[in-house]
């Protein structure tokens, strides 16, 4: 195993991104808008079809302000299921034709560190393919996770979403190291645990030493042992990661206690 990660391509990004609010699109096409979504029981098939339309809608607004902040307008929900299908065609083809025309590379405001069209870019094609397994367990299909999608979205997952740190944060290295190995890509990644503190400018929330965990670069030290290891196939490891699928595929071995502190950490929602 590798801990190298290399980011997949601003087209393979694009063409994932495409390809799964397709498959989404079609799943729900033919889903009773009734039908309740499992990973989030407040919403039926209906309400996941609109909340990805909203979503694709806002950040082609994001990308068309570039780089400023766009006016937050919330938009008038269609009564009708087959007037939502008609919406979401046009604000998903909308955001398809916004980030192929634009440079991945260009400033583009969003919540993280990382204020580029790639991060955008990189974020939706995660987005649509979680909801895309949303919207077929709602259905009651399945169809494959490509691999080194799933393995970019462990990465996201584990470096940004949970590992990720707002400016206004401090964190402090601590004890306990987890390896994360990917069985059918032959990439893993190391995480340290430490604590996080710092008061959010906006909400005014205050955060004391609050456990969390940073993906790491592999020890230089090759005599180093992870306290944890975590394996699985990427599809397993990603879907899990964001409580779309259990555990079944997916092996530890290590300190139990450690172990305790990774799955309390990656149990929490995500934002």
């Amino acid at each position: 195993m590798t801990s190298l990660h290399t980011r997949l391509a601003p087209d393979v990004h694009l063409e994932h991104l495409r390809a799964e609010s397709a498959r989404f699109r079609d799943v729900l096409a033919a889903c009773d808008p009734a039908a309740r979504v499992p990973a989030c029981p407040d919403w039926d098939a209906a309400d996941l079809l609109w909340h990805l339309a909203t979503v694709q809608r806002w950040w082609t607004e994001v990308l068309a302000a570039r780089p400023g902040h766009p006016e937050e307008i919330e938009p008038p929900r269609p009564e009708a299921y087959d007037d939502l299908l008609r919406t979401y065609d046009d604000w998903s083809a909308g955001l398809a034709a916004a980030l192929e025309g634009a440079d991945p590379q260009e400033e583009a405001w969003n919540w993280s560190d990382d204020h580029t069209v790639g991060f955008i870019l990189r974020r939706q094609a995660h987005e649509a393919l979680v909801h895309r397994v949303d919207a077929e367990q709602a259905a009651g299909v399945a169809s494959e996770v490509d691999a080194r999608l799933a393995a970019d979205g462990v990465h996201e997952c584990l470096d940004v979403m949970y590992g990720g740190m707002p400016p206004w944060g401090v964190w402090e290295p601590g004890e306990g190291l987890v390896r994360v190995d990917i069985t059918d890509t032959g990439v893993s990644f190391w995480l340290q645990f430490g604590t996080f503190s710092g008061t959010s400018p906006d909400s005014g929330t205050s955060y004391a030493d609050e456990e969390d965990f940073h993906v790491v670069p592999a020890p230089d030290d090759t005599e180093v042992e992870p306290d944890v290891v975590v394996d699985g196939p990427a599809a397993a490891l990603d879907l899990w990661l964001w409580n779309r699928a259990g555990d079944e595929d997916i092996a530890v071995a290590g300190d139990r206690g450690v172990l305790d502190r990774f799955t309390a950490i990656v149990a929490s929602p995500i934002d």
